[in-house]
């Protein structure tokens, strides 16, 4: 009895590891897998769940062009050596909250696409378990806020792309656990500030794009903790004025900046304001001669750059205008006082000549 017990589980072993081997080598029968380099190819099939058997050792799986609308809590279970994950699914509330859960397993996880996926919101445990990740794209969605739990654990996320969605509004902590963060992509939003306190963690940060927004305002210190900043996209916003300290808070070695497209108001201050700009070593206007006026009316359309030097002097002659017509109302009101003095003056001493 002993001995046939001993060859059943041998049996048994045996089959459960032809079983594991068959797991690692089998492959989704709707999709392609590449042997030679562990990707599993299931674009545009169809899919509305994630497929069973996928290879144990795949890198790279592709699900993107589906659209899934179960995605169970154990879906990736098993992909240890995974490292980008392409992924289409439906943001309903339920697969979302699925959907995290199973991510929430790829703990080697380095890139992740959810892009043109319809998110209106992410999950508050949205970033648990994917501490591994580098690059994330969220663009082309339908967020409009982030708050400060989702993101809060992407620790070594060095790129974030969440251009093109319809956010508004963001916790001045939403990025605040993105230390290492190198490339952030807001553009295509609808962002009306930028506040003080939203970079303060990003000292590592190299781009920052924030065209195509409504940002009207940059506040004093939100460009101050960028000690890293190569490249800031401030075009098409709508931007009429800003402060030069703005940028002179900018201790980096070089700084290109676009800030064209904006309805600028051009006068002697906004001149101003550029011409400190062109003075510092490490700031860089790349688009300056794509710089238009929007007001006043008499310089709509024409470049800021043809106007240099023409704003202040017109400025300085309206003012000494403005100085020589106070001083010449100042000298005839004086004549005239002292006229009216003699006047009086003679009227009196007529009067007195006239007295017995």
């Amino acid at each position: 009895k002993k001995h046939f017990y001993f060859c059943w589980m041998m049996i048994r072993v045996v089959i459960l590891l032809l079983n594991t081997a068959s797991g690692f080598k089998l492959c989704p029968g709707s999709c392609l897998c590449y042997e030679s380099s562990d990707l599993v190819d299931c674009r545009s099939r169809g899919l509305v769940q994630v497929p069973l058997s996928v290879p144990h050792g795949t890198w790279l799986m592709d699900l993107s062009g589906n659209k899934l609308t179960e995605v169970r809590s154990r879906s990736f279970m098993g992909l240890w050596t995974l490292k980008i994950l392409l992924i289409d699914f439906r943001s309903a509330a339920q697969t979302l909250s699925c959907a995290v859960q199973s991510l929430s397993s790829l703990q080697f996880l380095e890139r992740l696409d959810l892009s043109f996926n319809r998110l209106r919101w992410l999950p508050e445990d949205f970033s648990q378990g994917l501490s591994s990740l580098q690059e994330l794209r969220l663009d082309q969605n339908l967020l409009q806020h982030l708050d400060s739990t989702s993101l809060a654990d992407f620790e070594n996320l060095r790129k974030l792309d969440l251009s093109y969605n319809r956010i508004r509004t963001m916790d001045v902590r939403a990025l605040g656990g993105l230390s290492r963060l190198r490339l952030l992509n807001l553009e295509g939003n609808r962002l009306n500030v930028l506040k003080e306190g939203l970079l303060s963690r990003q000292q590592s940060l190299e781009v920052l794009l924030l065209g195509h927004n409504n940002i009207s305002v940059v506040q004093t210190e939100a460009l101050a903790p960028l000690r890293s900043l190569t490249r800031l996209g401030l075009q098409a916003n709508q931007l009429q004025h800003i402060k030069f300290k703005t940028f002179l808070m900018l201790q980096t070695t070089t700084t290109h900046l676009q800030m064209s497209s904006n309805p600028w108001t051009c006068d002697c201050d906004l001149q101003r304001v550029f011409g400190k700009i062109h003075r510092v070593r490490h700031l860089r206007v790349s688009d300056y001669e794509d710089i238009t006026c929007s007001a006043p009316a008499q310089l709509a359309g024409s470049s800021l750059a043809s106007q240099d030097g023409r704003l202040c002097l017109a400025e300085t002659a309206s003012v000494l205008v403005i100085s020589i017509t106070v001083t010449i109302a100042v000298i005839g009101a004086v004549v005239k006082a002292e006229q009216n003095r003699k006047t009086k003056q003679a009227v009196s001493d007529a009067e007195k000549q006239e007295q017995p």
